[in-house]
């Protein structure tokens, strides 16, 4: 059974970081790709960044591009989320998912962890 559990998200001033991290159990995750959403009251989960296990490839969306940074770390089996010049925009429930391949949807959700930038 695949287990992601996210950790890291608080309150933060607007222009400051913060880390999610995402510790994965229960696969050998190297033909998954990795995934980061958010959520926020009364709008559809939206796509942040992904990464394929195997290769470290990754994709933004663009309202993050430039200042978001998705990596793992094999040894530990945990995906993070760098997250810099934060806008009270990005306020939100972030959520790590995983999926098996490069395509399709995601199978495997965490729990989330809420992420608040106050202006």
């Amino acid at each position: 059974q695949v287990q992601l559990v996210e950790s890291g998200g608080g309150m933060v001033q607007a222009g400051g970081s913060l880390r999610l991290s995402c510790a994965a159990s229960g696969r050998t995750f190297t033909t998954y790709t990795m995934g980061w959403f958010r959520q926020v009251p009364g709008k559809e989960r939206e796509f942040v960044a992904d990464i394929r296990w195997t290769g470290g490839i990754t994709g933004y969306a663009d309202s993050v591009k430039g200042r978001f940074t998705m990596s793992r770390d094999y040894a530990k089996n945990t995906v993070y989320l760098q997250m810099n010049s934060l806008k009270p925009e990005d306020t939100a429930v972030y959520y790590c998912a995983a999926r098996i391949g490069y395509g399709g949807p995601y199978n495997y959700w965490g729990q989330g962890t809420q992420v608040t930038v106050s202006s």
